[in-house]
């Protein structure tokens, strides 16, 4: 449902007080105009500066007070509810919020009363109230809560197309001095890199890219707005937009079971999977040993796919206001769907959602709200989380429902061993074929990926000091043996976390179900 006719259908069922959650006043404006105009109803809008605007309520425009101050607005709603009580009318108050959630409780007690005296005479009041605002408790019960989303791909189309027909309200720039060379694939892809953004936020990547590209609408504007797209997603503090690129999907070794099991789904959030009857997938959960790739695994997914790739920092998401935390959280999440499909990546998460009742029950909240949208959500959001103190995640996390599978990362096998080195040999601009690889494979028994990058690294820094000489299978060797793999380190942390794989809780990344079991079989033990 559109969120015009959300506003229809709340005023049909003369709902006493509607809050409506944006930063978007002028569209919400225009779209509740929209709404109400469809249920038949006429609107008186108020703000603290201007006072009382009359102009949409055809009926009433000389009987409605000219008043600034909140209480006597109060009042006077009351009074024309008295006088006019079979009256269509919406009051629409852009910025009563501050007064309905500070310390006056007579402004709280007036609402309530007002609230259900409108009930009684088919009128209703709307207040518009920004994401990071919650309602007092007392007037929960009287109040729908609305939430307009950003623009999506159709909004954004017809944005896009008013612009380049130049019968856009929302874009008033000339364009008769603007070279237009944008054909329909292009305006597609100018659409598509805009998606994510307010039409306000739109309007101005979209003045900076004509503006950089010399009075030029053109293909090259594309990467502008996207780039002001980044800008804006970083600006939301809790996400970070991230490139994926061919050198992440080629920078794991390994994990077979994992690649094969993402490439079966490749094409799963597509209209094309929509319409066969498949639901879109809601994502993976990766956890194991520190070091085995969990993170690059995430920028893989994304760079395999060809999907946006957007980093959660779900610690960013707590405010110090009460409730700012959930606000900021389904902000997030609102943004990552807006810019759906994509791939979100949730790092380390159970060091923000393990926290108990330690913040005032804060966290909790947002993890109850995060685990809500991860249940519930119908957008192409593929959800990867990382975690590596698997002990600290709740159960209700890693249930089936939240993730289509749980997968984990255990030390790599003497293949993957092999495969890993030669990737960071590549990495380093060094040519594989000149190393005794399986001589390294065989002598790094227990080291993780990240550890044998180090190993090489520490080898090229000793080659380089010696006379910037060539690297070689003895200088890797070196580095591999001096380095203390976390498997020995912390060995006892890591026989529990592998304890995981062994008892059947999560699904081997690297194996199948079967090689799994002849693997444990034989007792292939890395720890020894």
């Amino acid at each position: 449902m559109s969120f015009a006719s959300e506003i229809t259908t709340a005023l049909r069922a003369l709902v006493p007080l509607i809050v409506v959650r944006t930063l978007e006043e002028q569209r919400a404006e225009r779209t509740i105009l929209e709404g109400a105009t469809a249920a038949d109803w006429d609107c008186v809008f108020w703000d603290l500066a201007e006072g009382t605007d009359v102009s949409h309520a055809m009926n009433q425009r000389t009987r409605f007070e000219q008043v600034t101050d909140e209480r006597q607005l109060l009042t006077s709603i009351g009074r024309l509810a008295e006088e006019a009580p079979n009256e269509k009318l919406l009051f629409v108050l852009k910025d009563f919020h501050p007064h309905m959630l500070g310390s006056s409780p007579f402004n709280r007690r007036k609402i309530r009363n007002l609230a259900q005296s409108l009930s009684e005479t088919n009128q209703s009041l709307l207040l518009l109230v920004p994401p990071e605002a919650e309602l007092p408790e007392e007037l929960a019960d009287e109040t729908m809560s609305i939430d307009l989303p950003l623009p999506d791909r159709d909004d954004m189309k017809r944005l896009i197309s008013d612009m380049l027909s130049g019968n856009s309200d929302w874009f008033k720039v000339d364009l008769n001095d603007i070279k237009v060379d944008l054909d329909e694939r292009s305006q597609q892809s100018l659409a598509e890199a805009a998606i994510g953004l307010s039409e306000a936020q739109a309007r101005r990547a979209l003045i900076h890219a004509i503006r950089t590209q010399g009075a030029r609408i053109d293909a090259s504007c594309i990467e502008v707005v996207r780039n002001e797209k980044k800008s804006v997603v970083k600006e939301s503090e809790a996400l970070e937009f991230l490139e994926p690129t061919v050198e992440a999907q080629r920078s794991v070794g390994g994990l077979e079971q994992l690649k094969s099991w993402l490439a079966e789904r490749e094409n799963a959030l597509t209209q094309k999977a929509r319409d066969y009857g498949l639901p879109a997938p809601k994502g993976i959960a990766l956890v194991g040993i520190p070091g085995t790739g969990k993170s690059l695994s995430a920028s893989m997914v994304a760079a395999a796919w060809g999907y946006p790739l957007l980093r959660l920092d779900v610690g960013a998401l707590f405010g110090t206001y009460v409730g700012q935390s959930e606000a900021r959280a389904r902000r997030a999440l609102d943004l990552a769907e807006s810019i759906a499909p994509c791939v979100l990546w949730i790092d380390e998460i159970e060091k923000s959602l393990g926290q108990g009742d330690s913040d005032g029950g804060t966290s909790q909240r947002v993890f109850a709200t995060i685990l809500t949208w991860m249940q519930e959500k119908t957008a192409p959001v593929f959800v990867v989380a990382t975690a590596n103190n698997v002990e600290r995640l709740p159960p209700e996390l890693l249930r089936r429902g939240r993730f289509d599978e749980i997968f984990f990362l255990d030390l790599p096998t003497t293949a993957e061993r092999e495969q890993i080195i030669g990737v960071h040999l590549i990495k380093f601009k060094r040519d594989p074929s000149d190393f005794d690889i399986q001589l390294l494979a065989s002598v790094s028994e227990g080291h993780v990926g990240a550890e044998l990058e180090q190993s090489l690294i520490d080898a090229m820094h000793a080659a380089f000091s010696d006379g910037c000489r060539e690297v070689t299978t003895a200088d890797i060797e070196r580095a591999i043996g001096q380095t203390v793999p976390l498997s020995r380190s912390q060995r006892t942390a890591v026989t529990k976390l592998r304890s995981w794989l062994h008892e059947g809780r999560a699904r081997s990344a690297s194996f199948s179900e079967s090689a799994e079991a002849a693997r444990n079989e034989v007792k292939i033990n890395f720890d020894d």
